[in-house]
C-alpha cells in the first residue's frame, strides 16, 4: 500500500504549449495572396501556400477569414528563395540534390502593432539526383507545401 502512494506522488507531469493563446479581442485574419520573388519560380507554389495556410488557420484556430483591410491579423509574404544544390557526391557524380525554399513572412496585428514582425522560414528537401527538379517538385509538392505552411503557422501562432 505504501508503494502505491509513493508511486502516485512520485510521478511528474509535463506538457508542451506550442500554440500561444490568441487574445479574445482578435476575431479575424486575412492572408493576402502570397507572392514569389525568387530567382527561379514554381508557379504553383505561391497559390498553394496561400490556400493551405488559410485552411490551416481556419481549421486550427477560432479566427474567421475576411478579405479586407480591417483584418485583426494581416498575413502576407513571398517565396524569397527557390534553389537546388548538390549535397552528396558518389563516384564523381551527384547522388543527392537539395531543394531549398525560403519564405519571407510579414505579420501585422491591427490591435497591437508591437506584435508586428517580419521573419524568414526555410525548408529543404533532399532528392535523388536521378530526379529532375520537375520530377522532385511533382513528387514532393504536397510534403513541401505542408511543411512550409506548418513553419509559417508556427512562426505566427507559436511561443517557440
Amino acid at each position: 500500500m505504501a508503494c502505491f502512494f509513493l508511486f502516485n506522488f512520485a510521478t511528474c507531469k509535463y506538457g508542451f504549449k506550442d500554440v500561444a493563446p490568441i487574445p479574445l479581442e482578435i476575431k479575424n485574419f486575412r492572408v493576402s495572396q502570397l507572392g514569389n520573388r525568387a530567382q527561379y519560380t514554381n508557379p504553383r507554389l505561391s497559390p498553394q501556400l496561400t490556400d493551405k495556410l488559410q485552411q490551416k488557420i481556419i481549421s486550427t484556430t477560432r479566427l474567421r477569414q475576411i478579405n479586407d483591410d480591417n483584418a485583426d491579423y494581416d498575413i502576407s509574404g513571398y517565396v524569397s528563395q527557390y534553389s537546388t544544390s548538390t549535397v552528396n557526391i558518389q563516384n564523381n557524380q551527384a547522388s543527392t540534390n537539395r531543394l531549398t525554399i525560403g519564405f519571407h513572412l510579414i505579420f501585422k496585428n491591427k490591435l497591437d502593432a508591437t506584435k508586428d514582425f517580419e521573419s524568414d522560414v526555410n525548408y529543404t528537401k533532399d532528392f535523388k539526383s536521378e530526379f529532375s527538379l520537375s520530377d522532385a517538385e511533382n513528387t514532393y509538392n504536397d510534403e513541401i507545401v505542408r511543411n512550409l505552411v506548418d513553419l509559417i503557422f508556427n512562426k505566427i501562432f507559436s511561443n517557440w
